[in-house]
């Protein structure tokens, strides 16, 4: 007797949940192909960092320490503040679910710019919560001025992505001040900061100056993009201890493994964090070149403060996208939007120039500034 096919046909599921489609990775490159659709460091990890992160796995019999305290005194040490002003994550994106979860349940609202990281809306619906998205500006940044408008008494968490993801457009130092002193201090506020060390930009904001000044302020950043550890997932935020001892209380137990601190601790140990450095030094003078290449030849590059580009392709963006695609180059493309290019290998510039300048429209509107 063959037994029945299982069905979860009457499993009451959250129908908010059952319909949000899952976080989608970019496919993989073609062979021969240039994969800059998650904006990975190209590099492999440093000698030093590997060596860390195999002595790690000898030992993964055990369970890793939950706080990752060496690691957070570190940081501590770097940002001028106590071990307990710092929590460690499996990368920045399971911090930020642990703050929405902490600070908003369902009803409440979380404000954020639009387009931003696509993860933002997920996790807010997960949360229970309702998204507030506030359309970018022409420039393809954040109009903050339209995000304090859009605080009401049901915001919990406001999300400020600087540079953002996926326009790279960074947020300055005014604009931020400005909105702080706008926003509510009893309202979460997050500075997503993820692609900092790529930031060249004077009048950017920077995180590292605003500690201590906001009782409502959290700062993010990860080890994913410029340290090369996208692979082992780990992220930290810096912030006042009650808000932080909340985000805390959310997580997963032991999601930091013992190989992403390790790996952590040994990329920023002087040897190994200056070779890095120089890395993301060679990367933003790549990302320059692209950009301007890309402005010559006529396509609307907005600022570019991360290691990707932002093609403002709008209805093209499936075209661009697949002709990018039979090049051997996979972008991370958002139909109806533009298309998200990685800075990777120096083999892939000359081959985005070629195809994009093929595809460039004469009609297209100068670049934004």
């Amino acid at each position: 007797m063959t037994a029945p096919e299982p069905t979860s046909a009457r499993v009451r599921l959250r129908p908010e949940i059952a319909a949000l489609p899952p976080y989608r990775q970019g496919r993989p490159a073609p062979a021969n192909g240039f994969k800059l659709s998650s904006n990975e460091n190209p590099w492999p990890p440093v000698p030093a960092v590997e060596r860390a992160i195999a002595a790690a796995a000898a030992e993964v019999n055990r369970y890793p320490d939950a706080t990752a305290l060496a690691l957070r005194e570190k940081l501590a040490e770097r940002f001028g503040v106590t071990p307990d002003e710092v929590l460690v994550g499996a990368g920045s994106v399971s911090l930020l679910a642990q703050f929405v979860l902490a600070a908003a349940a369902p009803g409440d609202e979380v404000v954020y710019s639009w387009r931003s990281f696509e993860a933002y809306p997920g996790l807010v619906t997960v949360a229970g919560a309702r998204s507030v998205a506030v359309p970018n500006r022409a420039d393809h940044g954040h109009d903050l001025d339209a995000m304090a408008d859009a605080i009401t008494d049901r915001t919990r968490v406001v999300i400020v992505c600087s540079p953002n993801n996926p326009t790279g457009v960074a947020v300055t130092r005014d604009e931020f001040e400005r909105f702080m002193g706008r926003v509510p201090d009893d309202r979460l506020v997050l500075l997503d900061e993820a692609y900092a060390e790529f930031v060249r930009g004077p009048e950017a904001v920077d995180g590292r100056e605003l500690l201590g000044r906001y009782p409502n302020l959290v700062v993010l950043r990860t080890f994913s993009k410029a340290y090369g550890l996208a692979g082992v997932r780990v992220g930290y935020a810096i912030g006042p201890v009650g808000i932080l001892d909340a985000a805390r209380a959310t997580a997963i137990p032991l999601g930091v493994t013992a190989v992403a601190t390790a790996g952590a601790l040994a990329a920023i140990e002087p040897e190994a964090e200056a070779e890095l450095l120089r890395r993301v030094a060679a990367l933003v003078e790549r990302r320059e070149g692209l950009r301007d290449a890309l402005v010559a030849q006529g396509w609307p590059i907005p600022e570019a403060q991360g290691n990707f580009v932002w093609l403002p392709t709008g209805e093209r963006t499936v075209e661009v996208a697949e002709r990018l695609f039979e090049a051997g180059i996979v972008a991370r493309a958002f139909p109806g939007d533009g298309i998200r290019v990685s800075v990777g290998e120096t083999e892939s510039v000359d081959v985005l120039l070629r195809v994009l300048g093929e595809l460039v429209e004469p009609s297209q509107e100068g670049p934004s500034t």
